[in-house]
């Protein structure tokens, strides 16, 4: 995520609103008009960065227009191609300039009104305040019970006790967003992220309202995708500084399955078990021999993908200074001059 300049900080607002859109003309007309008649008397300063997802229905036009129309506020960004919600909300990431991040749906289905008590809840402490749509206004079958479904296995792995990932409606300082790079579906995942990095993350129940103009964008083939990246983000955080712990593991699991194979097929050949009554087996009766050479082919393999991501990432943390371990607060003495 991109840092303000000193210009900017000067005059950046608090809270910087960030919302990616892609064929919603049926509503950011009236999304604009709810922000604002939420937030035109926030003293602090706000912004409203709108990223549009390569729409392909007018939805660049009407932006055009709002933003013509409420220049002190609106920011508007034109994506050249549809590059995906992910994509667009770290485009809003980079462009935005508020120490206070909050990024929403641009279909109306999160309620403008819970902006004040997301950053209600901030002030008590917090660093993240992930919402939680309770009452979600969406379909059973292809909506609600693949997200509880997904949010559960999500939180048992992660460790994170969230109940709603996929809620685009959370708060966030900004402090702990840097750093952070987006890819795939990994917008949701982005408090599993602070709370490695030693945040302080609560959920807060949100208002969902159901989808009054356009077509939604998700799908069940969505879920699998999120599943995936929960896959690579837990390989990041747990093997990202030592993989060849991860793929060492794999390769010798490999060959001692490979040698287990080996000594079954030696044993068919040359010591057949009495109470069967079988004799000796040929090498080529069996495909034990295919299966040894395969498990031995693959744990070496597998050792040496390791070797190589070792390499990989330390010339990843090296090129980029980058430490292997996260600097808290430092507490030394002063040093006073003793000469007289």
């Amino acid at each position: 995520m991109a840092n303000p300049t000193l210009d900017d900080a000067a005059t950046a607002p608090r809270l910087s609103i960030l919302v990616p859109v892609y064929n919603e003309s049926g509503n950011v007309v009236e999304l604009h008009k709810e922000l604002d008649a939420v937030l035109r008397d926030f003293p602090d300063g706000y912004e409203l960065i709108f990223v549009d997802d390569g729409s392909t229905d007018g939805t660049a036009g009407l932006l055009a227009s709002i933003q013509d129309s409420d220049p002190d506020h609106v920011r508007v960004a034109f994506l050249k191609r549809n590059c995906g919600q992910t994509a667009a909300l770290s485009a809003a990431l980079d462009l935005s300039r508020g120490s206070i991040l909050i990024p929403m749906d641009g279909d109306r289905q999160n309620d403008p009104a819970d902006i004040p008590r997301l950053m209600a809840r901030l002030d008590e402490g917090f660093d993240v305040v992930s919402g939680w749509r309770k009452d979600r206004q969406d379909t059973l079958v292809t909506r609600k019970i693949p997200s509880r479904i997904a949010n559960r296995i999500i939180a048992r792995i992660s460790g994170v006790s969230l109940h709603d990932f996929g809620c685009t409606m959370k708060a966030y300082r900004r402090r702990v967003l840097e750093g952070i790079r987006l890819y795939g579906e990994m917008h949701r995942f982005i408090p599993i992220f602070a709370t490695w990095q030693g945040a302080r993350v609560t959920e807060l129940v949100v208002h969902h309202r159901a989808r009054t103009a356009g077509k939604t964008k998700y799908g069940l083939g969505r879920t699998f995708n999120v599943v995936l990246d929960l896959i690579l983000i837990l390989f990041y955080q747990r093997y990202a500084q030592r993989p060849i712990h991860l793929f060492g593991r794999i390769g010798l699991i490999s060959i001692l399955l490979s040698l287990v194979s080996l000594a079954l097929m030696l044993y068919s050949k040359f010591l057949p078990a009495p109470l069967t009554g079988l004799g000796a087996k040929s090498f080529i009766e069996t495909p034990l021999p295919l299966v040894t050479v395969m498990f031995f082919l693959a744990g070496v393999q597998s050792i040496l993908m390791g070797v190589l991501a070792e390499m990989i990432m330390r010339t990843y943390y090296e090129s980029q200074s980058k430490t292997t371990y996260l600097l808290g607060e430092v507490r030394q003495g002063i040093n006073r001059d003793s000469t007289s």
